[in-house]
């Protein structure tokens, strides 16, 4: 118990980047937090942190040993969930990241809340590259393939970007036959607000260069190029599962279908080194089963 003890300090001083913090959380000294991992170093034979009079950074041996402590950490939080899970719904704080698209999502995870009330979603809404294990997220939703082996995915569902706008823009604008029909129209297009970059309309490759489309507006978000296409100012590129109701009523019709080529992949990620706790298998489970059922 005094080696958890003793791990247990390093890993809140590690994540706090302070002593003094690290003591605060567990209820002790800042000095007993020093002892604590002087004992530890002292025992492992490396040092896990460079110290000056403000800051404490680890080093090296001290990142290493951090993310096996983290891991020893969850197996211990695995068995007691394992334990809780047979007499006790899922409940707790869930922190998710999702992506801005995931505005769009909320009908399912609105559902989710309703079936699970004692679960409490903490959800972050951004397109940027989160880290989930350092931030502490319990798992994030995002578009596109994983690269980091450090988390173990599940895919939630595929969608298709599709080229849409009114019946009312097409009836006084005239409706494109191919591609290059778009130059002289109204063109809503997506900006991603991690690079600044506009969202390549998957129009199907063999042109000879890219085709530059003009821009009646550009916007970071989806809801508004939803609400400008249905107003009858454009045609712009969204991905289907976003607009299933508004082409349902026949507010948004498609375009262009044949001439475009696209797959999306929503996947659910967590780190590979935590146990999947009952509150985030139900959410992984309830998202796989209800995001793109039609």
């Amino acid at each position: 118990m005094d080696s958890l003890s003793s791990l247990n300090a390093f890993v809140q001083a590690a994540d706090t980047r302070s002593f003094t913090a690290a003591g605060r959380n567990l209820g002790v000294s800042s000095s007993a937090i020093g002892k604590a991992i002087a004992r530890l170093e002292e025992r492992l034979g490396v040092r896990l942190f460079h110290r000056s009079t403000r800051t404490i950074t680890l080093t090296p041996e001290g990142a290493l040993f951090l993310e096996r402590c983290r891991r020893i950490f969850c197996e211990i939080e695995a068995a007691e969930l394992e334990l809780a899970q047979t007499r006790e719904a899922p409940r707790g704080r869930l922190r998710v990241s999702m992506p801005l698209a995931g505005m769009l999502m909320m009908p399912t995870v609105s559902a989710f809340m309703r079936a699970y009330p004692e679960i409490e979603l903490d959800l972050d809404f951004t397109d940027r590259l989160v880290d989930v294990i350092e931030e502490g997220f319990d798992g994030v939703v995002r578009a596109g393939e994983m690269h980091d082996s450090r988390l173990m995915a599940r895919v939630l569902g595929t969608f298709r970007l599709i080229l849409v706008g009114s019946p009312d823009y097409f009836a006084r604008r005239g409706t494109p036959r191919k591609p290059e029909d778009l130059k002289t129209h109204a063109c809503l297009q997506h900006r991603f607000d991690s690079t600044g970059k506009l969202e390549r309309w998957p129009l199907r490759k063999g042109r000879k260069k890219e085709l530059e489309l003009p821009s009646a507006a550009v916007v970071n978000t989806i809801e508004p190029l939803i609400y400008m296409a249905e107003q009858g100012l454009g045609i712009t590129c969204l991905p289907d599962f976003a607009i299933r109701g508004q082409l349902a009523r026949g507010t948004l019709v498609t375009v262009l279908d044949s001439h475009l080529e696209h797959e999306g992949t929503f996947r659910m990620l967590w780190p590979s080194s935590r146990h999947l706790s009952p509150k985030l298998r139900v959410f992984v489970d309830f998202m796989a089963k209800h995001l793109f059922a039609t």
